[in-house]
């Protein structure tokens, strides 16, 4: 139940749509927590200002999806499973820094369907909660990947294409 519609309070906010995956994924990318534009558009990283759909086109050396089906399709045609480390919280607006009484994501789901070569978490929120929930529940490591949020200011695109070019070393 909300606590609040307004962004300046907590809201207890469930994971509202599925993960993307199939037999064919080999590697997993997990953020934390849908924000409030992937909430509203019901699709991982929603907002426009996000990096994740630029940076993965790159690296695949195509043009960028701008639709929920497009994504998805691109997604599952390069080997990608998509999910969040969070099922359901508490936070304010969009704030990862805000995120508290977590219950993480059955990644069973996920890992018993298909072969998930490595883990990748799209930041240090989602990393250190996959650490602190998930590591020892499935006895896999993740790699952290610099954030693809717009609050990440710090890194440019370039620098964001250079550090995730990693993912490029499962997929081929």
């Amino acid at each position: 139940m909300s606590m609040s519609k307004k962004t300046g309070e907590y809201q207890h906010l469930e994971h509202e749509f599925p993960p993307v995956f199939d037999k064919n994924s080999r590697i997993l990318i997990l953020g934390s927590f849908p924000s409030m534009k992937s909430r509203e558009q019901q699709f991982y990283y929603g907002h426009p200002q996000n990096r994740f759909w630029k940076i993965l086109s790159t690296l695949m050396e195509t043009d960028i999806p701008t639709d929920t089906d497009g994504r998805r399709s691109f997604l599952l045609a390069h080997g990608i499973a998509l999910w969040d480390v969070i099922d359901s919280c508490e936070i304010i607006g969009s704030s990862d820094s805000s995120i508290r009484n977590v219950q993480v994501t059955d990644l069973r789901r996920i890992l018993e369907a298909c072969e998930i070569r490595k883990i990748y978490v799209n930041g240090k929120t989602a990393g250190r909660l996959f650490d602190k929930y998930q590591k020892n529940t499935y006895g896999r490591e993740s790699i952290c990947l610099p954030s693809t949020s717009p609050a990440n200011a710090a890194y440019s695109l370039e620098r964001l294409i250079r550090d995730w070019s990693c993912i490029m070393d499962e997929l081929k």
